[in-house]
């Protein structure tokens, strides 16, 4: 453990990302206080959660295997399925923090309502409670499945106009029995609540309507869980990607083939959706496409090529704000496209006590992606890792932008688009070349201790 004072360190959240950034924070004597808005940790994963930040529905089950979503340090129960119920991932959230003795390092009940730099550069976290604290380090874990994106249609509508973040199940919070439903987007919240509620005896008319097609993607093939799969590092990353797209086309078939529209896109050109049941439903003629919705009028709703569906709701699967509220700086949130450029999914150019965690989408699993991210963290914050220039910042930033608008069509859901094990690759060979940084700066501390301990209501 290091011996020499070190950043005080103030975590937003104790979603799956907060609480392991926490457990490497502990690991390495860090000092830190973790914030959190409700009475539990899991964020997202928390039915119901009281802070009315989850996006939890009823009969959710995560869409990455239980053999790819574990911490390195505390892996997934033997007796789980393949893809565990959000109530399984939750109580492994609770055993995963009272397991490494985290639980009375996170203050509970307590929400981030500002956090802005002082004149010496040091954090001043104020809370709900009336707490104020200054900090050396601020980590951002907060999370970006909990701002709805609700589209703005022209018009007036009679029924109810909704996101898929309120619905809880087909009778939670509206009783959607007989009723003419429309659910707007494919993606894998929209697949999943479009298979539940369009079988017969929910929907009187089922409607999916979205811009464009997507691929639905297996979680299975050949039996096996299909995400265990992965391309060999040494393989041209985009001669994989085409070997991917021509298995999926050979043995998934075409979209069409189901009654979908055709993609404008190949396979992963987007954020994958998959299913092994939307398709079955699809195919069995319980729902029927549209595309996007132009106007509401009354109990009308009317699609873009030109038809016309009587409705009494318009659930809306349609995404989330990347949002940081806590923030008053215009440079530290993300724009309207929701485009926040950081090097490493991380860190601001220019601003050296400030990471954001988990702020990705990453193929296939986000659960542990922060994990990662918190071992360079870590290494920083004990000056054993050092930032490359800005200049080198920069130019990373802007490669990595060109990278991922050449894989994916443009859109704000592909913003944080990346894939996990190139990205892990990439951040081991970073973390080395900052260490020979940080060994020619004799392993000083990036960011010293500065800030006192000192509760001011």
């Amino acid at each position: 453990m290091d011996t020499r004072e070190l950043p005080r360190v103030c975590v937003i959240g104790a979603g799956p990302s907060g609480i392991t950034v926490a457990k490497r924070l502990a690991e390495y004597g860090i000092p830190f206080d973790c914030y959190e808005a409700s009475d539990e940790v899991g964020g997202n994963w928390y039915f119901k959660n009281p802070n009315g930040m989850s996006a939890c529905y009823q009969s959710l089950h995560i869409d990455t295997s239980k053999f790819r979503l574990a911490f390195e340090d505390y892996p997934a129960p033997d007796e789980w399925p393949d893809f565990p119920h959000h109530s399984q991932l939750h109580q492994y959230f609770q055993d995963y923090v009272d397991h490494f003795g985290i639980r009375d390092r996170i203050i509970f009940n307590t929400k981030v309502i500002e956090a802005k730099r002082d004149a010496e550069g040091l954090w001043v976290i104020t809370t709900d409670t009336g707490r104020t604290e200054t900090y050396d380090v601020l980590l951002v874990c907060n999370g970006h499945h909990w701002d709805p994106r609700m589209p703005d249609y022209p018009g007036e509508f009679d029924g109810v106009l909704m996101h898929s973040h309120a619905y809880n199940d087909p009778f939670d919070p509206i009783d959607m029995r007989g009723k003419r439903i429309v659910v707007v987007g494919m993606g894998n919240s929209g697949l999943d609540i479009a298979t539940e509620l369009s079988q017969r005896f929910i929907a009187s008319k089922f409607y999916l309507s979205a811009r464009r097609g997507v691929w639905v993607l297996p979680k299975y093939v050949n039996g096996q869980v299909g995400d265990k799969r992965s391309m060999p590092a040494w393989m041209p990353p985009k001669l994989g990607l085409k070997l991917k797209q021509r298995f999926v086309v050979k043995n998934r078939g075409h979209m069409e083939d189901y009654g979908l529209p055709k993609p404008d896109h190949l396979p992963f050109e987007a954020h994958p959706s998959a299913s092994e049941e939307f398709l079955h439903r699809a195919g069995c003629g319980d729902i029927t496409f549209k595309p996007a919705i132009t106007r509401l009028d009354g109990d009308k709703v009317h699609f873009a090529d030109g038809s016309v569906e009587e409705a009494d709701v318009v659930l809306c699967a349609t995404g989330y704000h990347i949002s940081f509220p806590f923030f008053t700086d215009s440079e530290l949130v993300p724009d309207a496209r929701n485009r926040l450029p950081l090097f490493k999914q991380m860190v601001k150019p220019g601003i050296d006590n400030l990471f954001y965690l988990g702020l990705a989408q990453p193929l296939p699993t986000l659960v542990n992606f922060a994990e990662q991210q918190s071992k360079l963290v870590a290494a920083y914050l004990t000056g054993n890792y050092r930032l490359p220039s800005q200049t080198e910042m920069l130019e990373t930033v802007a490669q990595a932008e060109q990278t991922r608008t050449g894989r994916y069509y443009d859109s704000p859901r592909h913003t944080i688009q990346i894939e996990f094990e190139p990205y892990v690759r990439d951040l081991q060979r970073e973390m080395a070349r900052g260490a020979k940084r940080a060994a020619t700066y004799g392993h000083a501390l990036p960011v010293p201790a500065r800030a006192v301990s000192e509760v001011r209501n």
